[in-house]
């Protein structure tokens, strides 16, 4: 995981728009908000991402 993707899922989380493992909505959040990395990510990474939402560890 990069610096980057890591910077645009708090930003999402931020939003608190969302439950953050609704993964779908994360992603469709990312997407609306041009966050290219992090949706490109999450279709690559589901586990890593869960993982990182779990504990804070990339």
């Amino acid at each position: 995981m990069t610096d980057k993707v890591k910077e645009q899922i708090l930003e999402i989380r931020d939003t608190g728009l969302t439950n953050m493992f609704d993964v779908n909505t994360v992603q469709r959040l990312a997407y609306e908000r041009d966050l290219y990395e992090l949706v490109v990510y999450l279709e690559e990474n589901r586990k890593e991402y869960v993982h990182f939402i779990l504990t804070g560890e990339a």
